[in-house]
């Protein structure tokens, strides 16, 4: 049975799962799930239409679900937020619901930590294992891929990219995208090197961070050598690792541009 405190209002649209906790002067609005286990804590606003899957929190203060922040929006039913099992979101951090324009959805994966203040706005979509430090900020339409970390007061431009497994360190201000695998800073952002640190925590094996060293270098560092012939020159004389495959797409399939050395 779900435990819901007195005084928390609950819409009579809300669909809750065993074992709900809603803690005291909550106030879930409209057509709101929540999934098996999920704990909602004191003062936080959850709008609907939103889906939260199982064994989820969120802490006091945060206010999930809200009307997307585009002078563009204008109301109506094509607006979602969905929020994978087991993700954190802590006080003060606000979720916007995606847009009839941008595909009417706005996505969280599973597993996600959104620390204090983190804003993510209208139609972003975010992978699983991310966790994203106090106040980093998401314009809207942004991708970020599995188990990337953006670091505190970090803010990303609308429609960047951030790719699986990379790092994104506090304060930076991103404006074109950064590539899987990689660590980039500053503002405006500039790779660095690869996630080292974090690539070994996530178990990608020694041969794939050395293919991974090699095509970092021939990429981002070699003088003379173009983006496009760079990409060539990998495929050429690296092995066809899923992980060198996956980085090469992600460049070709950039929009903003990528972020290069500083």
């Amino acid at each position: 049975m779900e435990k819901i405190h007195p005084t928390a209002i609950v819409s009579s649209r809300a669909q809750l799962g065993s074992g709900v906790e809603i803690g005291p002067y909550v106030i879930i609005e409209g057509e709101v799930t929540l999934g098996d286990g999920t704990v909602v804590d004191h003062h936080a606003t959850i709008y609907g239409e939103t889906v939260i899957g199982p064994g989820c929190r969120i802490y006091p203060y945060a206010f999930v679900g809200t009307d997307p922040q585009d002078m563009k929006y204008q109301g109506g039913t094509d607006s979602r937020l969905e929020i994978g099992a087991g993700t954190r979101i802590r006080e003060y951090a606000t979720v916007s619901r995606g847009t009839p324009g941008g595909g009417g959805v706005t996505v969280i994966g599973r597993q996600c930590f959104l620390m204090a203040y983190v804003h993510v706005a209208h139609d972003c979509r975010l992978g699983d294992g991310i966790i994203m430090a106090n106040a980093a900020t998401l314009g809207g339409h942004i991708d970020i891929g599995d188990r990337a970390i953006i670091g505190g007061l970090t803010a990303i431009h609308q429609f960047c990219r951030v790719g699986r497994s990379a790092i994104v360190s506090g304060t930076a201000g991103v404006n074109q995208d950064v590539p899987p695998y990689c660590l980039a800073a500053g503002a405006p952002a500039r790779l660095y090197s690869l996630n080292l640190v974090g690539l070994k925590r996530q178990g990608y094996g020694e041969e794939t961070i050395a293919a991974l060293k090699k095509a970092f270098r021939l990429l981002f560092r070699t003088d003379g050598l173009n983006l496009k012939d760079a990409i060539v020159k990998v495929r050429e004389e690296l092995p066809a690792l899923p992980e060198i495959e996956h980085l090469l797409e992600f460049i070709e399939q950039s929009s903003r541009g990528i972020c290069r050395k500083p």
